[in-house]
């Protein structure tokens, strides 16, 4: 069991530094992590519920949360109603786009969907992972945070409640416009 604990850690020393996020040590599950410098999003391709082609700068010009979940994530699954209350509550201030890895696809997603109420919420498909894997994650759920000119402002590791106040403080900074986030208000969610 340890050696298990001592190679992950080793893979994330080895991994993150070179994909331009912070040190190990400031990584905690539902904390939003600034990237630091915001670097450019990679133009991945996906779906939407009907099959039709989406790719990443179709979202250009919007401040964009995309969140990578799947339906046998149970931490996947206690966070999607707190997206639909965010994309509720913001409006058109936000698209949160919700990108289902499962490798059934609509199949897979829809009843789910349908179960949860996620009317708000625009579902996108990804069987293939390729989201997931040219953002190089490591778990499931992680969400991105994208901003207008498509550079990704940062991440959350993990669940997150998604319209509480400390993440809705975090998000503020970048629904007014200035972009940034002081140490001070990263929010441990």
């Amino acid at each position: 069991m340890m050696r298990w604990g001592c190679a992950a850690a080793l893979l994330v020393l080895l991994v993150l530094p070179n994909a331009g996020w912070t040190a190990p040590d400031e990584i905690r599950l539902g904390e939003f992590i600034p990237a630091s410098p915001p670097q450019p999003a990679p133009d991945v391709s996906f779906t939407d519920a009907d099959g039709n082609p989406v790719s990443l700068s179709d979202f250009k010009g919007k401040l964009v949360l995309v969140n990578l979940w799947a339906t046998w994530c149970a931490p996947c699954l206690r966070e999607m109603p707190s997206l639909g209350r965010l994309q509720s509550r913001l409006g058109d201030r936000i698209t949160v786009a919700a990108i289902s890895e499962d490798r059934g696809g609509g199949k897979a997603v829809e009843p789910l969907a349908a179960k949860l109420e996620l009317k708000s919420v625009k579902i996108y498909l990804d069987p293939k992972s390729a989201v997931g894997q040219a953002f190089k994650v490591q778990g499931l759920p992680t969400s991105l945070l994208i901003d207008r000119e498509g550079r990704v402002l940062g991440r959350v590791h993990g669940a997150a409640e998604w319209d509480s106040p400390k993440i809705l403080a975090v998000l503020r900074s970048f629904l007014d416009g200035d972009g940034v986030v002081k140490a001070s208000s990263r929010a441990l969610l």
